[in-house]
């Protein structure tokens, strides 16, 4: 019985702490920086910014040019890490 117990307090645990890492909104100041880097790498208009698994991850930005992709930017530099286009 005791096993069952300590199973079941381990995958409430585990499911918690999966919550805890799901998306998070940038603080402002952040956010005002990586809008800056999109405008001056050529993306006019993004759906969304969010921090998720430790990167910020840029949703649907569109180029000058009207492609549109997701991208990953490292959080301490900002520098672009991924660029997939959709």
């Amino acid at each position: 019985m005791r096993l069952t117990a300590a199973a079941l307090a381990l995958g409430f645990a585990t499911a918690v702490s999966g919550a805890a890492l799901a998306d998070e909104k940038l603080p402002p100041d952040q956010q005002t920086k990586v809008e800056a880097l999109l405008k001056q790498e050529g993306f006019t208009k993004w759906k969304e910014i969010e921090l998720d698994d430790g990167m910020i991850e840029v949703d649907d930005a569109i180029d000058a040019n009207g492609k549109k992709f997701d991208l990953k930017l490292d959080p301490k530099t900002l520098a672009i890490v991924k660029r997939e286009a959709e």
